[in-house]
């Protein structure tokens, strides 16, 4: 078992997550932007700056948090775009000796139902990706977050019948923030515990993400993990009782978001707060280990 994070929520910089991966005494970084730009998308010489720093430092890229089908990406435009940052990515990957890559299935059409959200094209085009990844070496896994996956347990199921050799990486703050699109309108707030319990089997990588609801202005209130609705420290404890070995990656959104340009903070105060994130996750963790004895 091992500790990581999204560290582009500590600095935009490589140096900048290299410092605050340091300061919690952890080994590895999941990789999302430097500079604010995907690292799959960043030119040959950044990434090659950004490899030499990273083996200088002792860090790894324990995963790829790219945009592969993300929510970004309409199902009903053309594919070439994830294509291409697959095709990017692997190379990159490889050189790092990743083996882990998060992605997505598409945008959901908010205009049409549950039930019509063009599945085959999703289905295929997934396919066609993790063939790529599972060639490659590497392992796709896919997120519940704002995607055809992400919209109940049942489609994250769906999902996994129709795309052999996907994975999960369940983010336990996702569920807070969703619609329940396997219920009637108007749809319910999903259960971050009733997700995770039944899709734990498929489940290789966890991130870590808090949350309470706001009814009144419709949107999401961070919080420290264990401090809201996604049921973290239950999560954590029964993956912990299953014998997980996997990693845990912190994406604290709370002095930033990233799919939201308005939310916003100073460098210092995004390191302070990212840092302190991760210890008051590794308190979490010590204390379900802790529990879990005392349970024996």
């Amino acid at each position: 078992m091992y500790l990581t994070g999204f560290a582009d929520e500590a600095a935009s910089s490589i140096e900048g997550q290299i410092k605050a991966t340091q300061e919690l005494g952890w080994g590895n970084i999941e990789a999302r932007t430097i500079n604010g730009t995907q690292i799959h998308d960043v030119s040959e010489a950044e990434f090659d700056d950004v490899v030499g720093k990273l083996e200088e430092a002792g860090i790894k890229i324990n995963c790829f948090g790219s945009a592969v089908a993300n929510w970004s990406k309409r199902i009903d435009e053309p594919f070439e775009s994830s294509l291409a940052q697959a095709r990017r990515a692997i190379p990159r990957m490889q050189k790092l000796g990743t083996r882990l890559i998060r992605i997505m299935s598409f945008a959901v059409r908010q205009e049409r139902k549950p039930d019509d959200q063009m599945e085959q094209e999703r289905f295929r085009r997934l396919r066609e990706l993790v063939q790529m990844f599972t060639d490659a070496g590497i392992t796709a896994v896919h997120e519940n977050c704002m995607n055809y996956g992400g919209m109940s347990y049942q489609h994250t199921l769906k999902l996994l019948d129709n795309v052999p050799g996907l994975k999960l990486v369940f983010d336990t703050g996702n569920p807070v923030l969703n619609a329940d699109r396997s219920q009637p309108k108007p749809y319910p707030r999903q259960s971050s515990w009733e997700f995770y319990r039944n899709v734990k089997g498929h489940v290789v990588y966890v991130h870590i993400k808090d949350a309470r609801w706001d009814d009144d202005k419709q949107e999401a209130v961070y919080t420290f993990a264990g401090e809201g609705d996604g049921d973290v420290y239950r999560i954590v404890k029964d993956l912990l009782a299953g014998g997980y070995d996997g990693g845990f990656s912190m994406e604290p959104h709370l002095a930033v978001v990233f799919h939201d340009e308005s939310v916003t903070a100073s460098e210092n105060i995004k390191l302070a707060s990212y840092v302190e994130y991760g210890r008051r996750f590794e308190k979490l963790l010590r204390q379900a280990r802790l529990e879990l004895t005392l349970d024996h």
